[in-house]
């Protein structure tokens, strides 16, 4: 079976949503870095772990397993709530709805045992590397039948 019409397809809904995504993301990423005092340097600096890329060839089947299950509650996810965000009266109400999904999708994240910088590191390489994508999707295909 031909599997790149439909990993073509899914990475085009998985690049909008990770846009989208990103968008809501954007404010816990450079907001806390802007307002939060910078830290003097050390003479090692140590970074968590989180904060390594991912190899792309070392990523076990599991991780991929509990980011496919994630993405697919995600995108729900926003599916459901976009017609709610859309008709939002305000930009006071727009932002709390944002708020609303933004915590839903990160417990969603979270429940797989993923954390919030792996599930981006996973999406990025879906989006960027056509071997890992091609991995994806087939997960994807197979979770959704």
């Amino acid at each position: 079976m031909n599997y790149r019409p439909i990993a073509t397809a899914l990475l085009t809904v998985w690049l909008s949503s990770w846009l989208w995504w990103m968008s809501l993301s954007l404010p816990l990423i450079v907001l806390p870095a802007i307002a939060a005092p910078q830290p003097q340097p050390t003479a090692s600096p140590v970074l968590p772990a989180t904060a390594s890329p991912l190899d792309v060839n070392n990523i076990p089947t599991e991780k991929i397993s509990r980011f496919v299950h994630a993405c697919l509650q995600v995108v729900t996810l926003i599916e459901q709530k976009e017609t709610t965000l859309q008709a939002a009266e305000t930009e006071t109400e727009s932002l709390r709805i944002e708020q609303e999904i933004e915590a839903a999708a990160i417990a969603i994240i979270e429940a797989a045992g993923l954390t919030h910088q792996e599930y981006l590191q996973l999406l990025g390489l879906a989006n960027t590397d056509p071997e890992f994508g091609e991995r994806v999707a087939i997960q994807l295909q197979e979770a959704s039948s």
